[in-house]
């Protein structure tokens, strides 16, 4: 098999690139193996100087490695800048807080003396998805490389270019061999290497279709795993927000990347007071978006990434208008090269809709009226996912009050839904499980592990044994 690095704004093929072969999977996994023994026993101030150059490394080299994330699956190119400035502050982040984070922590007990320690688990299998190419790629090497694991990464098939760049970027600055790597590879290949003992953990960003997957062959040999699966976020306004904000945050959250984002608002459920006002200023800026080649600086909205997901969001939109819904602007691809589709905006969207109850990956919009604050939620709510959620009201105890009941992994007050290395980011129900980023993110691979000191304190209030 071989792998075709298209570039969606053309749709024609720049490079070609070879799948491994089983030799050299094995080679790699040995090799990943060999260096976790020798990676585990360096010091956080070792680890933290080499992710800090890599940091260097991606801002010395921004310019050429924009360029290929956008040439590869056609995120603007603006979009694709700030993307390697993130990688390069979530590296600089945890190479200043890893220790921290890892420190042993004291704890109470019949014990002389009991802490909780946090070590390494081996060689971590990261299935990596192509929208956000280099970040989701660093969010999860930044922690497990700091945290002593080393990682073998499995990118994305249109992106192979991306995945041998990134390895690149840690060879580059003097990581040991076989700390991190990268194989091209098919899906099918993956199972094989989840049941391999080398590989110690599993870390999938993707599908639920592709998280269910990985999550049955990593249960069949009992191999911790995290999944940051797919979203339908919901962005909530209330009556009493800043509606001019509000929907300017609302396009961005919306068409940012395209439209090709886990988090990326997809429903706009509006209280019916501003819902008016709110969708016609929405209408105006996404008319107002400048599509066009991503390689400009003044693109807001590029190519979908490749045509079949194009096919997808057309036979989703299709088949909400046959249920009911209004395209209110929008609704077609572009008669030029490569995927593009104008940015989409549809009403009177009800929740029995693909646009409501399915992920729409790409620029389409569902804006949905809700008589009062109780159904907004109860809207939000009736999701199989639950990664992301805004909430826009003036009143923000209110809004503290209903974060509690909304169903997802993050909320976000009168702002958009993002991810940041302080803060916690992953979802529940079929947006997956485990987190990553924050001190939670890098203890998600770590074996946490309680060490006891006799002898003991007390003879009189022993605990039962098990």
């Amino acid at each position: 098999m071989a792998f075709e690095s298209i570039n969606p704004a053309t749709g024609e093929v720049e490079a070609t690139l070879d799948e491994h072969t089983p030799e050299q999977i094995e080679k790699a996994l040995a090799t990943a193996w060999e260096a976790f023994q020798q990676w585990r026993k360096t010091s956080f101030e070792e680890r933290g100087r080499l992710m800090k150059a890599a940091a260097a490394n991606l801002r010395a080299n921004k310019d050429k490695i924009a360029a290929l994330m956008t040439a590869e699956m056609g995120k603007p190119i603006r979009q694709s800048e700030a993307e390697v400035e993130k990688c390069a502050w979530c590296c600089e982040f945890y190479a200043d807080n890893a220790a921290g984070f890892l420190a042993d922590e004291e704890k109470p007990s019949f014990a002389t003396n009991s802490y909780v320690a946090f070590d390494p688990l081996g060689p971590i299998l990261a299935v990596m998805p192509w929208n956000f190419p280099f970040w989701q790629v660093f969010r999860f090497a930044s922690t497990a490389l700091m945290a002593g694991n080393t990682g073998i990464l499995k990118h994305a098939s249109n992106v192979p270019r991306c995945a041998l760049a990134i390895e690149a970027v840690f060879t580059e600055v003097g990581f040991p061999k076989g700390v991190f790597q990268s194989l091209l590879i098919s899906s099918g290949k993956v199972q094989g290497i989840i049941e391999d003992d080398r590989i110690r953990a599993i870390t999938l960003t993707g599908s639920d279709f592709a998280g269910s997957k990985v999550a049955e062959a990593s249960g069949r040999v009992l191999k911790k795993n995290v999944l940051e699966l797919g979203g339908s976020d919901p962005f909530i306004v209330l009556a009493d927000a800043d509606v001019e904000a509000a929907a300017a945050t609302a396009v961005n959250a919306r068409y940012q990347n395209t439209g090709q984002s886990c988090i990326a608002a997809k429903r706009f459920i509006v209280e019916q007071p501003v819902a008016e006002e709110f969708t016609a200023r929405f209408i105006d800026l996404a008319q107002k978006l400048r599509v066009d080649d991503p390689m400009k600086q003044e693109t807001e909205v590029g190519p979908l990434a490749r045509d079949d997901l194009r096919k997808d969001l057309e036979d989703q939109l299709q088949r909400s208008v046959e249920k009911g819904a209004t395209v209110a602007t929008g609704g077609h691809r572009l008669e030029r090269g490569g995927y593009f589709f104008e940015p989409t905006v549809v009403t009177n969207v009800t929740p029995d809709m693909p646009v409501f109850n399915e992920e729409t990956f790409g620029p389409v919009a569902a804006i949905i009226p809700a008589a009062n604050v109780e159904e907004a939620v109860s809207l939000a709510n009736q999701s199989q996912y639950g990664l992301g959620a805004a909430l826009w009201t003036r009143d923000i105890e209110l809004g503290r009050r209903w974060a509690r009941e909304i169903e997802s992994g993050n909320v976000f007050i009168n702002g958009m839904v993002a991810s940041d290395p302080r803060l916690p980011f992953g979802g529940v129900k079929r947006s997956g499980y485990g987190r990553e980023l924050s001190d939670y993110g890098i203890r998600e691979f770590v074996n946490i592990k309680t060490v006891w000191i006799g002898p003991q304190k007390s003879q009189t209030q022993q605990p039962a044994a098990e």
